[in-house]
């Protein structure tokens, strides 16, 4: 008797005959690959002809224009404050000038309704260059504001409060300011919960750097864990983190956040350049994400190519995860600038062209961000029943021209300028290089009304070494 044939299955997208940079387990990569979405999952990939021959699909695109990628995973944005002052800043500051004479009175000087704005021009940008979720580095006054701002952007993306309770001033009350902090995270992960998986969740964002006491990295800890979250924070982008730690325990920041059980898979830990041997080994056992933010580094010279052990926590295996930074230190937030020169420092630094190739770079940028994202096990690659978050690259363009080795390609050829269109949970957020959500004429015209404000408001001055007429 012969057999029944099978029956198509029914799905809602079918992009073919086009290159597929899967990022799966195998890593494999399709010259004349398909992809197939039901709702927010991606249902098939596979070769182009097996997976036609299974589906059938309420819409077809012919994808042979296109590299499909899974969306970056952008691990440190400041999404509120630099957008919308982008450039401003001289580019000839030391990181203590840079951090509390300009970025401070910068942030402190927007309303919530600027953030809202600054939110989601970030979080376009990050969509029109191929980042489909970030995790945001801290809002500084309302985090509603923001969540719903990006809730009209269609971005995926872990955001909080920026948080610090250290009483640095003699009148302080410690344990108020502690109190303080520990209920403005527990507010917002009740009120913006990751149950669910929604778009937009809330996280601990810690400030870092020396501004947090013991009994606030204890709870963030014991919070995050409880409630299935992970922590940002700022540690060891200068001297002065390991200065403070030596004097003030007795031990350098990594050795004294291990003594109190905040190391962990739940951690990622932004810059982390002025560590020693001890420090990485600390971080590669106890699974602590570390988020490189490599244009930042290389403006603002903090000495991550010369200083950073950015290498050996590779080769011990810390999860070295991409971030853009704020637009007044790394300037864009294009994970694919980003993985340029995090492929490029190193190897020059060391001269060794054997660090970061092209592929660990596109891992660090995808399944090495889902992971400290707590989200690899709905992003960062293209595999059946993930989340359907992708990138379809433009192969009509110059710097695609000839395509030979795709990751060569994706790493030390193109950027985000030539993303032609996004799909984040299944809905396609960007086509023909625009937002598909936003009115982008109106928004890119609000943004250029509110930062010279935001600038004005913050006493502050544009400089040029040159005269503007």
């Amino acid at each position: 008797m012969p057999e029944p044939l099978s029956v198509p299955t029914p799905v809602d997208l079918l992009i073919r005959n086009c290159w597929i940079v899967t990022m799966d387990a195998e890593r494999r990569i399709f010259r004349d690959g398909a992809l197939a979405v039901i709702g927010d999952r991606i249902h098939a990939v596979g070769q182009s002809a097996e997976v036609e021959a299974a589906v059938m699909a309420r819409e077809t695109i012919d994808g042979s224009r296109f590299v499909l990628t899974p969306g970056f995973v952008n691990c440190h944005v400041h999404i509120t404050g630099e957008p919308i002052t982008r450039g401003y800043i001289p580019d000839d500051t030391d990181w203590q000038t840079n951090v509390f004479d300009w970025l401070i009175p910068t942030y402190q000087a927007q309303s919530p309704a600027e953030e809202r704005l600054s939110a989601q021009f970030a979080a376009l940008e990050m969509l029109r260059t191929g980042t489909t979720c970030f995790v945001e580095a801290g809002t500084i006054l309302d985090l509603g504001a923001v969540h719903d701002g990006l809730a009209e952007i269609g971005i995926r993306g872990r955001i909080g409060q920026w948080v610090q309770d250290r009483a640095f001033a003699p009148d302080d009350d410690q344990a108020a300011l502690t109190a303080k902090a520990i209920a403005t995270i527990e507010a917002e992960l009740d009120r913006y919960p990751t149950t669910g998986d929604p778009l937009i969740a809330t996280w601990p964002c810690l400030v870092g750097h020396m501004t947090a006491t013991d009994a606030l990295w204890r709870a963030a800890t014991t919070l995050a864990k409880e409630r299935g979250t992970g922590i940002t924070a700022h540690m060891s982008a200068d001297p002065a983190d390991p200065d403070y730690y030596l004097a003030t325990t007795g031990t350098r920041p990594i050795v004294h956040l291990d003594s109190i059980g905040a190391l962990g898979p739940h951690l990622s830990l932004t810059h982390a350049i002025f560590l020693d041997d001890a420090e990485v080994a600390l971080l590669a056992a106890s699974g602590t994400n570390v988020t490189h933010c490599p244009m930042t580094a290389m403006k603002g010279a903090y000495g991550a190519s010369t200083s950073g052990k950015f290498p050996e926590m590779a080769a011990a295996g810390v999860n070295i995860q991409l971030g853009t930074d704020g637009n007044n230190n790394g300037n864009a937030a294009d994970m694919m600038r980003a993985m340029f020169v995090t492929a490029g420092i190193h190897k020059d630094a060391r001269r060794d062209s054997s660090l970061f190739s092209a592929y660990r770079t596109l891992e660090c940028g995808t399944v090495n961000g889902a992971k400290g994202a707590q989200l690899d096990h709905m992003i960062g690659s293209l595999e059946p029943g993930k989340k359907a978050d992708f990138v379809a690259h433009d192969r009509d363009r110059p710097e695609w021209v000839p395509l030979l080795n795709v990751v060569n390609q994706l790493v030390w050829s193109a950027d985000g300028r030539g993303v032609h269109s996004v799909w984040v949970d299944g809905v396609r957020v960007v086509s023909g290089y625009r937002s598909t959500m936003v009115d982008e004429e109106r928004l890119f015209a609000q943004i250029e009304a509110a930062g010279p404000a935001i600038i004005a408001r913050a006493g502050k001055t544009i400089p040029s070494d040159w005269p503007v007429l």
